[in-house]
């Protein structure tokens, strides 16, 4: 049996005792003290009338243990925690314990599970890998510990000790759960782990192991970037944006063999001179939804250093866009300028009111920016926004950037190439770090070239 089973019981029993105890003490002291102290003068009618009490009481008891199965700290699916007791059950354990593991399980295929099986197989399959990986740690010598379902597809579990004992563990049941189904349904399951080496914060562990698990989903490599502490991180970060400190560097694109723009890129400093990189520092702003505030910070510092000569691209963020408060404030820094500007968008969720969109590019216009669609062929976005919006250029995905992909996926690129020129947009392809992708690339009819191996970048202002 599981321990969130096994908890799940003794929860509801001592809730049921605590609710029907003094209830039941009190009718028993009550009838043992009018049996003991008027015995010679009861009637019969006051002890039949006193054992119905007292069988009543029983049933009243009784009623409180079954009525505690209504008070649910189990998942009813899966048979695990819920994730509000699982939260609660580990920062009791945080508190006390000095090292401590999380280990995030996930069925990445659930998705596809619920479309093509239906939702009551996916629920089936929820219960049969929580059993599974019972099973898999018990033959591991694993017992009682937490196990919880947080959402979708996806389990915690907590271990007393490092990450370090758990790690091979961890993935040899990634490895075993590629034999696993639940009847004829491929199980696809991925995992990840941290410890409070990370942090002791339970929220900053669980947004950690999801960082972990994308890192591991979309790079062989793991990034062995130090680690920062996520409250410092965080702190890092508003003050960053707050006190401006910032370092601006900007990267040439080439239309031929000529200059045509130059892209800008952000790192974020601290005051003891410290450096964060994007892909550290964007999460955290998303979170705390310093997106617009982090985009008018960039433009800013752009503004005060900008050559009318030369045209500069920046990342925006789609919400930003549509936000009237950046809109207003960019057309108050442009308004009256020269500056040309390209402002590069990349969503993963089509925003559908494309009339406005298209109506806040055309205002954007006035005051010499263009638009550029990121990651095309990639996401699926990219494609609408590049057949339903007035753009002006769009940027091809990263995955594209070396000369066997460019060859694999000529297809792909010429067809895009072909959709872009008939709307008279631009063509661009980025991270060029050789001769032979550039080669490659040359013979494509893509518009605009970028890469360390035409460029490198070039630092033009730090606060």
């Amino acid at each position: 049996m599981l321990l969130p089973q096994t908890k799940e019981r003794e929860y509801r029993f001592k809730l049921a005792l605590r609710m029907g105890l003094p209830i039941f003490s009190l009718i028993v002291a009550l009838l043992s003290y009018s049996f003991f102290e008027n015995y010679e003068t009861l009637t019969p009618l006051f002890i039949a009338e006193s054992i119905l009490l007292l069988v009543f009481t029983i049933y009243f008891f009784l009623f409180l243990i079954y009525k505690g199965f209504d008070v649910k700290i189990t998942d009813d699916v899966s048979k695990t925690f819920t994730r509000e007791y699982l939260f609660s059950y580990l920062k009791k354990i945080l508190k006390k314990e000095k090292e401590y593991a999380l280990v995030l399980v996930s069925i990445d295929n659930l998705n596809d599970i619920n479309t093509q099986y239906g939702i009551n197989n996916g629920d089936k399959v929820l219960e049969e890998v929580a059993q599974w990986i019972e099973a898999y740690l018990k033959s591991q010598d694993l017992e009682n510990y937490p196990m919880g379902h947080i959402k979708g597809g996806d389990f915690i579990i907590g271990f007393k000790g490092t990450a370090e004992e758990y790690n091979t563990t961890l993935e040899l049941m990634c490895l075993k759960s590629s034999e696993f189904k639940v009847q004829d349904m491929e199980i696809k399951i991925s995992g990840a782990i941290t410890d409070t080496e990370y942090s002791r914060d339970l929220h900053y562990m669980i947004e950690n192991l999801f960082n972990l698990q994308d890192e591991v989903k979309n790079s062989k490599n793991r990034d062995k970037d130090e680690e920062i502490n996520p409250s410092e991180l965080e702190s890092f970060v508003i003050n960053a944006i707050d006190k401006r400190s910032m370092i601006l560097l900007t990267q040439d694109v080439f239309k031929g063999n000529k200059l045509y723009l130059k892209e800008c890129f952000v790192k974020l400093k601290s005051p003891e001179g410290k450096q964060l990189f994007p892909k550290k520092y964007l999460k955290i702003i998303n979170k705390l939804g310093l997106g617009v505030e982090y985009d008018q910070m960039v433009l800013e510092q752009l503004i005060l250093v900008a050559d009318k000569n030369i045209t500069y691209a920046i990342n925006i963020t789609p919400t930003s866009l549509r936000n009237d408060k950046f809109l207003s404030f960019a057309k108050e820094l442009l308004s009256g300028s020269d500056i040309k500007l390209v402002f590069i968008l990349s969503e993963q969720e089509y925003f559908s009111h494309t009339d406005r969109l298209n109506s806040i590019i055309k205002s954007l216009k006035k005051f010499n920016v263009s638009i550029a669609i990121d990651r095309v062929g990639s996401l699926h976005t990219s494609f609408l926004y590049l057949r339903e919006l007035n753009i002006d250029f769009i940027r091809f995905d990263n995955y594209y950037s070396t000369a066997i992909k460019l060859e694999d996926n000529k297809a792909i690129i010429n067809g895009f190439n072909l959709i872009a020129h008939e709307k008279q947009v631009l063509s661009w392809m980025k991270n060029i770090e050789d001769e032979e992708t550039l080669e490659s690339i040359l013979h494509k009819n893509i518009d605009l070239i970028q890469g360390k191996q035409l460029s490198d970048l070039e630092k033009i202002r730090e606060n």
